[in-house]
């Protein structure tokens, strides 16, 4: 296992992993940051997109990912990968998108334990209401990330993908939807 250190625009940035995967992406809280222990080829293209995403020239994320969680963790970790770049969904979304409509507070906690923040973008998760709720790096950074993405996503925008939503909002419409009919 590798371990090295990212210096965000928002506070520094621990990456683990191994020579082809990332096990984890999370914001350092104080002084309780461990030692790094050198790069793998995974950690150095993890710091290399995460640079991009930092300068606005990276929405999606190419990287191998090592995911470690029950089935019902993986499988709402998965589905964050479907929300788009400055966009937001909201934990009924999430809920709905994996069959599991009920499960609210279960993806609410998934959520809160994603381990490879940023990559798999828990950031997005928003409350029902359209508020800003929970964030393990702090509401703070969610407000800076959310605002980072949607002043890049205007500038990078073209014609051809204006209005597109991501597929898991369009799954839980066309949901809403069969069930007004």
């Amino acid at each position: 296992m590798y371990r090295t250190f990212y210096k965000s625009p928002i506070g520094k940035i621990e990456i683990t992993g191994t020579d082809k995967e990332i096990c984890s992406v999370n914001f350092v809280k104080g002084k309780k940051a461990g030692r790094a222990t050198g790069l793998s080829p995974a950690l150095k293209k993890c710091i290399n997109q995460l640079d991009e995403y930092f300068k606005g020239k990276r929405q999606i994320f190419e990287l191998m990912l090592k995911l470690s969680g029950t089935d019902f963790q993986k499988a709402v970790w998965l589905t964050l990968l479907g929300i788009g770049h400055g966009e937001t969904a909201s934990y009924q979304d999430i809920a709905r998108s994996i069959g599991r409509p009920t499960a609210v507070r279960a993806v609410g906690n998934t959520n809160r334990l994603n381990p490879i923040g940023i990559i798999i973008p828990c950031h997005r998760i928003i409350g029902a209401s359209g508020a800003l709720v929970g964030y393990g790096g702090g509401l703070w950074r969610k407000k800076w990330l959310l605002e980072h993405e949607r002043k890049f996503l205007i500038k990078n925008r073209t014609a051809s993908n204006l209005g597109q939503s991501p597929k898991i909002l369009r799954r839980a419409q066309d949901k809403k939807r069969e069930g007004h009919k």
